[in-house]
């Protein structure tokens, strides 16, 4: 089985982070939305990789899932935040239902926030993610892929 994980991740690198501890456990293709050639076609599981700004993964991964992805294919999708508790995949997940795609499950765990007014008092959550979160999303992937 092959699979990708798209990603954006300017801010602090929260999410690059669980997406680079997946790519050293497992044989994973691992894309940055900004940097890389974005095909799809040739994976069987696609990960989506955000952090979160405005409520949602970021516009620029929210545009490019609109854009590449294949329909029908089975997501994953992984986010860090400020402050966790609602979902902030919503959108991505509708851009996913037109897209007929199966959405397998998602991990969300904190990320070092520096946005806005979180910058005049040095931002919120610097120890995170902690090596526990990020070994949380392995076993997040891990559950994925026995999944499947």
């Amino acid at each position: 089985m092959k699979t990708a994980i798209l990603y954006e991740s300017w801010h602090h690198g929260n999410t690059k982070k669980l997406c680079d501890a997946i790519k050293k456990e497992y044989d994973v293709v691992v894309l940055n939305v900004k940097e890389d050639d974005i095909k799809l076609e040739e994976y069987d599981l696609i990960g989506i990789a955000s952090g979160i700004a405005y409520s949602k993964f970021y516009k620029e991964i929210e545009q490019v899932t609109k854009e590449k992805m294949t329909e029908g294919k089975n997501v994953f999708l992984m986010y860090t935040c400020g402050k966790p508790g609602q979902d902030f995949a919503k959108s991505i997940k509708n851009i996913l239902s037109l897209k007929k795609c199966n959405v397998l499950g998602t991990y969300c765990c904190k990320g070092y926030d520096t946005y806005g007014p979180l910058k005049l008092i040095g931002g919120i959550n610097k120890e995170n993610p902690t090596e526990d979160e990020i070994q949380g999303a392995v076993r997040f992937y891990s559950e994925i892929i026995s999944k499947l």
